[in-house]
Protein backbone atom coordinates (compact mmCIF):
# COMPACT_ATOMS: atom_id res chain seq x y z
CA UNK A 1 0.00 0.00 0.00
CA UNK A 2 1.23 3.50 -0.84
CA UNK A 3 1.88 5.97 1.99
CA UNK A 4 1.03 9.66 2.16
CA UNK A 5 2.62 11.39 5.16
CA UNK A 6 1.44 14.81 6.29
CA UNK A 7 3.51 16.84 8.75
CA UNK A 8 1.43 19.36 10.70
CA UNK A 9 -1.89 19.38 12.55
CA UNK A 10 -3.07 22.86 11.61
CA UNK A 11 -5.52 23.91 8.90
CA UNK A 12 -3.23 23.03 5.98
CA UNK A 13 -2.20 19.69 7.45
CA UNK A 14 -5.69 18.53 8.40
CA UNK A 15 -7.13 19.44 5.00
CA UNK A 16 -4.17 17.87 3.19
CA UNK A 17 -4.89 14.57 4.94
CA UNK A 18 -8.64 14.82 4.34
CA UNK A 19 -8.11 15.86 0.72
CA UNK A 20 -5.89 12.84 0.06
CA UNK A 21 -8.47 10.47 1.57
CA UNK A 22 -11.29 12.02 -0.46
CA UNK A 23 -9.39 11.83 -3.74
CA UNK A 24 -8.32 8.21 -3.30
CA UNK A 25 -11.79 7.07 -2.29
CA UNK A 26 -13.32 8.86 -5.27
CA UNK A 27 -10.89 6.95 -7.49
CA UNK A 28 -11.85 3.67 -5.82
CA UNK A 29 -8.31 3.19 -4.55
CA UNK A 30 -6.81 2.76 -1.11
CA UNK A 31 -3.85 4.76 0.17
CA UNK A 32 -2.59 4.93 3.75
CA UNK A 33 -2.66 8.52 5.02
CA UNK A 34 -0.75 9.41 8.20
CA UNK A 35 -0.61 12.78 9.93
CA UNK A 36 2.13 13.53 12.44
CA UNK A 37 1.71 16.42 14.86
CA UNK A 38 3.10 17.33 18.24
CA UNK A 39 -0.33 17.94 19.76
CA UNK A 40 -3.77 16.35 19.94
CA UNK A 41 -5.74 19.34 18.67
CA UNK A 42 -6.23 21.55 15.66
CA UNK A 43 -5.62 24.92 17.28
CA UNK A 44 -7.83 27.66 15.86
CA UNK A 45 -4.90 30.04 15.78
CA UNK A 46 -6.74 33.04 14.29
CA UNK A 47 -8.77 33.23 17.51
CA UNK A 48 -5.95 33.09 20.05
CA UNK A 49 -6.11 36.85 20.60
CA UNK A 50 -9.59 36.39 22.12
CA UNK A 51 -10.50 35.58 25.71
CA UNK A 52 -10.33 31.93 26.88
CA UNK A 53 -7.94 30.73 24.17
CA UNK A 54 -7.89 27.24 25.69
CA UNK A 55 -11.32 26.71 24.15
CA UNK A 56 -10.14 27.60 20.63
CA UNK A 57 -9.27 24.07 19.47
CA UNK A 58 -10.77 20.99 17.88
CA UNK A 59 -9.61 17.45 18.80
CA UNK A 60 -7.79 16.02 15.78
CA UNK A 61 -9.29 12.58 16.38
CA UNK A 62 -12.79 13.97 15.76
CA UNK A 63 -11.73 15.08 12.27
CA UNK A 64 -9.15 12.48 11.25
CA UNK A 65 -10.57 9.42 13.03
CA UNK A 66 -13.88 9.23 11.11
CA UNK A 67 -12.08 9.28 7.73
CA UNK A 68 -9.43 6.72 8.63
CA UNK A 69 -6.35 8.93 8.86
CA UNK A 70 -3.68 7.43 11.11
CA UNK A 71 -2.45 9.99 13.64
CA UNK A 72 1.02 9.94 15.17
CA UNK A 73 1.68 12.26 18.11
CA UNK A 74 5.32 13.20 17.76
CA UNK A 75 7.72 16.05 17.10
CA UNK A 76 9.46 15.84 13.74
CA UNK A 77 13.23 16.29 14.04
CA UNK A 78 14.47 15.46 10.54
CA UNK A 79 13.43 14.86 6.95
CA UNK A 80 15.48 12.79 4.48
CA UNK A 81 14.02 13.41 1.02
CA UNK A 82 16.51 11.01 -0.57
CA UNK A 83 15.50 8.06 1.62
CA UNK A 84 11.89 9.34 1.82
CA UNK A 85 11.85 9.06 5.59
CA UNK A 86 10.98 11.35 8.47
CA UNK A 87 12.54 11.16 11.93
CA UNK A 88 10.50 12.09 14.97
CA UNK A 89 10.39 11.83 18.76
CA UNK A 90 7.22 10.37 20.22
CA UNK A 91 5.37 11.61 23.27
CA UNK A 92 7.11 9.08 25.50
CA UNK A 93 10.54 10.07 24.14
CA UNK A 94 10.88 7.17 21.72
CA UNK A 95 12.64 7.61 18.38
CA UNK A 96 10.41 7.08 15.35
CA UNK A 97 11.14 6.68 11.65
CA UNK A 98 8.21 7.20 9.28
CA UNK A 99 8.40 6.30 5.60
CA UNK A 100 6.47 7.93 2.78
CA UNK A 101 5.78 7.70 -0.91
CA UNK A 102 4.49 11.27 -0.95
CA UNK A 103 5.08 13.91 1.71
CA UNK A 104 3.13 17.08 2.49
CA UNK A 105 4.97 19.56 4.68
CA UNK A 106 2.34 21.69 6.43
CA UNK A 107 4.17 22.48 9.65
CA UNK A 108 3.02 26.10 9.80
CA UNK A 109 4.87 29.17 10.99
CA UNK A 110 6.15 30.68 14.21
CA UNK A 111 6.56 34.10 15.75
CA UNK A 112 10.05 35.55 15.76
CA UNK A 113 10.58 36.25 19.44
CA UNK A 114 12.60 39.33 20.47
CA UNK A 115 16.00 39.06 22.15
CA UNK A 116 16.28 42.45 23.86
CA UNK A 117 17.05 42.59 27.61
CA UNK A 118 14.02 41.42 29.55
CA UNK A 119 12.36 39.72 26.58
CA UNK A 120 11.31 36.89 28.91
CA UNK A 121 8.76 39.33 30.36
CA UNK A 122 6.98 39.67 27.01
CA UNK A 123 3.77 37.79 26.11
CA UNK A 124 2.48 36.63 22.73
CA UNK A 125 -0.58 34.92 21.23
CA UNK A 126 1.27 32.72 18.73
CA UNK A 127 0.51 29.33 20.29
CA UNK A 128 -2.19 27.91 22.53
CA UNK A 129 0.15 27.75 25.51
CA UNK A 130 1.49 31.31 25.14
CA UNK A 131 -1.98 32.73 24.49
CA UNK A 132 -3.28 30.94 27.59
CA UNK A 133 -0.39 32.36 29.64
CA UNK A 134 -1.28 35.86 28.40
CA UNK A 135 -4.98 35.39 29.19
CA UNK A 136 -4.17 34.11 32.68
CA UNK A 137 -1.81 37.04 33.24
CA UNK A 138 -4.57 39.53 32.44
CA UNK A 139 -6.96 37.81 34.84
CA UNK A 140 -4.35 37.98 37.62
CA UNK A 141 -3.63 41.70 37.24
CA UNK A 142 -5.93 42.64 40.17
CA UNK A 143 -3.66 40.58 42.44
CA UNK A 144 -0.72 42.86 41.71
CA UNK A 145 -0.06 45.85 43.94
CA UNK A 146 -1.61 49.07 42.60
CA UNK A 147 0.85 50.85 40.33
CA UNK A 148 0.81 53.36 37.44
CA UNK A 149 1.19 50.58 34.83
CA UNK A 150 -0.94 47.81 36.32
CA UNK A 151 -3.66 48.24 33.68
CA UNK A 152 -1.43 49.53 30.88
CA UNK A 153 -0.71 47.21 27.92
CA UNK A 154 2.00 47.82 25.32
CA UNK A 155 1.43 45.96 22.05
CA UNK A 156 4.50 45.73 19.83
CA UNK A 157 3.70 45.40 16.13
CA UNK A 158 0.88 47.28 14.38
CA UNK A 159 0.24 44.66 11.72
CA UNK A 160 -2.83 42.43 11.41
CA UNK A 161 -2.35 40.55 14.70
CA UNK A 162 -1.14 43.57 16.64
CA UNK A 163 -4.17 45.60 15.60
CA UNK A 164 -6.59 42.83 16.58
CA UNK A 165 -4.87 42.43 19.95
CA UNK A 166 -4.64 46.16 20.67
CA UNK A 167 -8.20 47.07 19.68
CA UNK A 168 -9.64 44.37 21.93
CA UNK A 169 -7.39 44.89 24.94
CA UNK A 170 -8.80 48.11 26.37
CA UNK A 171 -12.25 46.62 26.81
CA UNK A 172 -10.78 43.50 28.45
CA UNK A 173 -8.61 45.50 30.82
CA UNK A 174 -11.48 47.82 31.82
CA UNK A 175 -13.74 44.83 32.53
CA UNK A 176 -11.08 43.22 34.73
CA UNK A 177 -10.33 46.45 36.58
CA UNK A 178 -14.02 47.29 37.06
CA UNK A 179 -14.81 43.83 38.41
CA UNK A 180 -12.29 44.38 41.19
CA UNK A 181 -13.14 48.00 41.91
CA UNK A 182 -9.81 49.32 40.65
CA UNK A 183 -9.78 53.00 39.80
CA UNK A 184 -6.45 53.04 37.99
CA UNK A 185 -6.06 54.31 34.45
CA UNK A 186 -6.42 51.83 31.59
CA UNK A 187 -4.05 52.47 28.69
CA UNK A 188 -3.18 50.61 25.49
CA UNK A 189 -0.05 51.71 23.64
CA UNK A 190 0.71 50.46 20.11
CA UNK A 191 4.38 50.42 19.06
CA UNK A 192 5.74 49.83 15.56
CA UNK A 193 8.92 50.58 13.61
CA UNK A 194 6.83 51.85 10.69
CA UNK A 195 5.45 55.37 10.61
CA UNK A 196 1.88 54.18 9.85
CA UNK A 197 -0.49 51.60 11.31
CA UNK A 198 -0.93 48.35 9.41
CA UNK A 199 1.81 49.02 6.84
CA UNK A 200 1.37 45.66 5.08
CA UNK A 201 -2.42 46.19 4.87
CA UNK A 202 -1.98 49.07 2.46
CA UNK A 203 -3.57 52.49 2.32
CA UNK A 204 -7.13 51.28 1.56
CA UNK A 205 -8.30 50.47 5.11
CA UNK A 206 -6.00 52.95 6.85
CA UNK A 207 -8.69 55.59 7.50
CA UNK A 208 -10.83 52.92 9.22
CA UNK A 209 -7.84 51.63 11.20
CA UNK A 210 -6.76 55.11 12.26
CA UNK A 211 -10.34 55.98 13.14
CA UNK A 212 -10.75 52.87 15.30
CA UNK A 213 -7.47 53.51 17.13
CA UNK A 214 -8.56 57.09 17.81
CA UNK A 215 -12.06 56.03 18.91
CA UNK A 216 -10.62 53.50 21.35
CA UNK A 217 -8.06 56.02 22.63
CA UNK A 218 -5.13 53.75 21.82
CA UNK A 219 -1.84 55.63 22.02
CA UNK A 220 0.61 55.42 19.10
CA UNK A 221 4.38 55.11 19.33
CA UNK A 222 5.38 54.84 15.67
CA UNK A 223 8.84 54.84 14.15
CA UNK A 224 10.30 53.07 17.17
CA UNK A 225 10.44 49.72 18.97
CA UNK A 226 11.17 48.24 22.40
CA UNK A 227 14.76 48.40 23.64
CA UNK A 228 14.24 46.55 26.95
CA UNK A 229 11.53 45.37 29.32
CA UNK A 230 11.01 44.51 32.96
CA UNK A 231 7.98 43.25 34.85
CA UNK A 232 7.02 46.87 35.55
CA UNK A 233 7.94 48.90 32.44
CA UNK A 234 9.33 49.01 28.92
CA UNK A 235 11.96 51.31 27.49
CA UNK A 236 11.49 52.29 23.85
CA UNK A 237 14.26 52.82 21.33
CA UNK A 238 13.98 56.62 21.75
CA UNK A 239 14.46 56.34 25.52
CA UNK A 240 10.83 56.76 26.60
CA UNK A 241 9.93 54.60 29.61
CA UNK A 242 6.32 53.39 29.82
CA UNK A 243 5.14 51.86 33.11
CA UNK A 244 3.33 48.63 32.19
CA UNK A 245 2.63 45.18 33.55
CA UNK A 246 1.74 43.79 30.12
CA UNK A 247 3.83 43.73 26.94
CA UNK A 248 2.57 41.74 23.95
CA UNK A 249 4.88 40.97 21.02
CA UNK A 250 3.24 40.41 17.61
CA UNK A 251 6.00 41.44 15.17
CA UNK A 252 7.48 39.00 12.65
CA UNK A 253 6.58 35.52 11.41
CA UNK A 254 8.70 32.86 9.70
CA UNK A 255 7.94 29.41 8.33
CA UNK A 256 8.61 26.29 10.38
CA UNK A 257 12.31 25.47 10.63
CA UNK A 258 11.52 22.11 9.02
CA UNK A 259 11.54 23.84 5.63
CA UNK A 260 15.35 23.94 5.98
CA UNK A 261 15.31 20.13 5.87
CA UNK A 262 13.98 20.22 2.31
CA UNK A 263 16.58 20.96 -0.41
CA UNK A 264 14.38 23.50 -2.16
CA UNK A 265 14.38 27.24 -2.74
CA UNK A 266 13.02 29.35 0.14
CA UNK A 267 11.86 32.95 0.37
CA UNK A 268 12.77 35.53 3.05
CA UNK A 269 10.14 34.01 5.38
CA UNK A 270 11.63 30.53 4.95
CA UNK A 271 8.70 29.33 2.82
CA UNK A 272 9.38 26.72 0.15
CA UNK A 273 8.84 27.61 -3.48
CA UNK A 274 6.11 25.41 -4.99
CA UNK A 275 4.65 25.03 -8.47
CA UNK A 276 1.02 25.41 -9.51
CA UNK A 277 0.24 21.96 -8.03
CA UNK A 278 2.00 22.74 -4.70
CA UNK A 279 4.92 20.44 -5.48
CA UNK A 280 8.16 21.71 -3.95
CA UNK A 281 10.25 22.95 -6.84
CA UNK A 282 13.01 20.51 -7.71
CA UNK A 283 12.25 18.01 -4.91
CA UNK A 284 10.46 14.82 -6.05
CA UNK A 285 7.54 13.48 -4.01
CA UNK A 286 7.39 16.48 -1.65
CA UNK A 287 4.54 18.99 -1.49
CA UNK A 288 4.12 21.99 0.80
CA UNK A 289 0.98 23.79 1.95
CA UNK A 290 -0.03 26.59 4.25
CA UNK A 291 2.53 28.80 5.95
CA UNK A 292 5.48 26.62 4.82
CA UNK A 293 4.78 27.27 1.11
CA UNK A 294 5.05 30.28 -1.18
CA UNK A 295 2.51 29.68 -3.95
CA UNK A 296 1.34 31.99 -6.71
CA UNK A 297 -2.11 33.23 -5.71
CA UNK A 298 -2.74 35.65 -8.56
CA UNK A 299 -0.50 37.15 -11.20
CA UNK A 300 2.25 39.01 -9.37
CA UNK A 301 1.03 38.03 -5.90
CA UNK A 302 1.91 35.12 -3.64
CA UNK A 303 -0.02 33.49 -0.82
CA UNK A 304 -0.04 35.01 2.64
CA UNK A 305 0.55 33.22 5.93
CA UNK A 306 -3.13 33.03 6.82
CA UNK A 307 -5.90 30.47 7.16
CA UNK A 308 -7.67 31.91 4.10
CA UNK A 309 -4.83 30.43 2.03
CA UNK A 310 -3.86 27.53 4.31
CA UNK A 311 -7.22 25.76 4.07
CA UNK A 312 -7.51 25.61 0.27
CA UNK A 313 -3.78 24.91 -0.09
CA UNK A 314 -4.24 21.86 2.11
CA UNK A 315 -7.18 20.61 0.06
CA UNK A 316 -5.35 21.08 -3.23
CA UNK A 317 -2.16 19.48 -1.88
CA UNK A 318 -4.11 16.49 -0.57
CA UNK A 319 -5.89 16.01 -3.89
CA UNK A 320 -2.65 16.33 -5.82
CA UNK A 321 -0.56 13.88 -3.79
CA UNK A 322 -3.32 11.32 -4.35
CA UNK A 323 -3.46 12.15 -8.05
CA UNK A 324 0.32 11.79 -8.23
CA UNK A 325 0.13 8.31 -6.71
CA UNK A 326 -2.86 7.16 -8.73
CA UNK A 327 -2.00 8.69 -12.08
CA UNK A 328 -5.13 10.85 -12.17
CA UNK A 329 -5.37 14.55 -13.04
CA UNK A 330 -3.96 17.04 -10.52
CA UNK A 331 -5.65 20.38 -9.89
CA UNK A 332 -3.77 23.70 -10.12
CA UNK A 333 -4.04 25.80 -7.00
CA UNK A 334 -6.72 28.44 -7.61
CA UNK A 335 -7.60 30.32 -4.42
CA UNK A 336 -10.52 32.67 -3.92
CA UNK A 337 -9.92 36.35 -4.67
CA UNK A 338 -7.76 37.80 -1.93
CA UNK A 339 -9.50 39.62 0.90
CA UNK A 340 -8.89 40.77 4.47
CA UNK A 341 -11.33 40.92 7.39
CA UNK A 342 -9.72 42.79 10.28
CA UNK A 343 -11.30 42.84 13.73
CA UNK A 344 -11.17 46.26 15.39
CA UNK A 345 -12.61 45.34 18.77
CA UNK A 346 -15.49 47.53 20.00
CA UNK A 347 -14.86 49.82 17.00
CA UNK A 348 -16.15 47.13 14.63
CA UNK A 349 -14.19 45.65 11.74
CA UNK A 350 -13.11 46.40 8.19
CA UNK A 351 -13.30 44.15 5.12
CA UNK A 352 -11.14 44.72 2.04
CA UNK A 353 -11.04 43.01 -1.34
CA UNK A 354 -8.13 42.53 -3.70
CA UNK A 355 -4.42 43.14 -3.36
CA UNK A 356 -5.03 46.89 -3.44
CA UNK A 357 -7.19 46.40 -0.29
CA UNK A 358 -10.25 48.25 -1.50
CA UNK A 359 -12.63 48.68 1.44
CA UNK A 360 -15.85 46.71 0.90
CA UNK A 361 -17.50 46.82 4.31
CA UNK A 362 -17.15 48.46 7.71
CA UNK A 363 -19.10 48.73 10.95
CA UNK A 364 -21.54 46.10 12.17
CA UNK A 365 -21.74 44.35 8.80
CA UNK A 366 -18.00 43.76 8.81
CA UNK A 367 -18.09 42.75 12.48
CA UNK A 368 -20.82 40.20 11.78
CA UNK A 369 -18.79 38.73 8.93
CA UNK A 370 -15.72 38.48 11.18
CA UNK A 371 -17.77 36.62 13.80
CA UNK A 372 -19.01 34.17 11.16
CA UNK A 373 -15.48 33.58 9.89
CA UNK A 374 -14.05 33.03 13.37
CA UNK A 375 -16.86 30.95 14.86
CA UNK A 376 -18.24 29.04 11.88
CA UNK A 377 -16.38 29.10 8.60
CA UNK A 378 -12.87 28.13 9.71
CA UNK A 379 -14.03 25.17 11.82
CA UNK A 380 -13.97 21.71 10.23
CA UNK A 381 -16.92 19.32 10.58
CA UNK A 382 -16.39 16.68 13.26
CA UNK A 383 -17.49 13.08 13.86
CA UNK A 384 -19.11 12.73 10.42
CA UNK A 385 -17.00 11.21 7.64
CA UNK A 386 -19.39 12.22 4.89
CA UNK A 387 -19.40 15.89 5.92
CA UNK A 388 -15.63 15.97 6.47
CA UNK A 389 -14.88 14.51 3.04
CA UNK A 390 -17.47 16.74 1.37
CA UNK A 391 -15.77 19.77 2.90
CA UNK A 392 -12.40 18.47 1.70
CA UNK A 393 -13.78 18.62 -1.83
CA UNK A 394 -14.90 22.25 -1.53
CA UNK A 395 -11.82 24.15 -2.62
CA UNK A 396 -13.32 27.58 -2.06
CA UNK A 397 -13.70 29.29 1.31
CA UNK A 398 -16.77 31.13 0.08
Amino acid sequence: MKDVLVIGGGFAGVWSAAGAVRATREAGEEVRVTLVSGGDDLVVRPRLYEEEPESKRVPLDRVLGPIGVRRVTATVTGIDTGARTVRAVGRAGEDLTLSYDKLVLAAGSRLVRPDFPGARNVFDVDTLSTAAAFDHHLRRLPQRAPSPGRYTAVVVGAGFTGLEVATGLGERLRAIAHAHGAGEEVRVVLVDRADVLGPELGSGPRPQIDGAVDELKIERRLGRTVASATQDDVTLSDGEVIPTATVVWTAGMVASSLTAQIPGERDRLGRLSVDAYLRVTGVPDVYAAGDTASALAEEGHYTTQSCQHAQPMGKFAGHNVAADLLGTDPLPFTPDPYGVCLDLGPAGAVVTQGWDRTVQMTGEGAKSLKRDINTLWIYPPVDDAEQILAQAGRFSNL
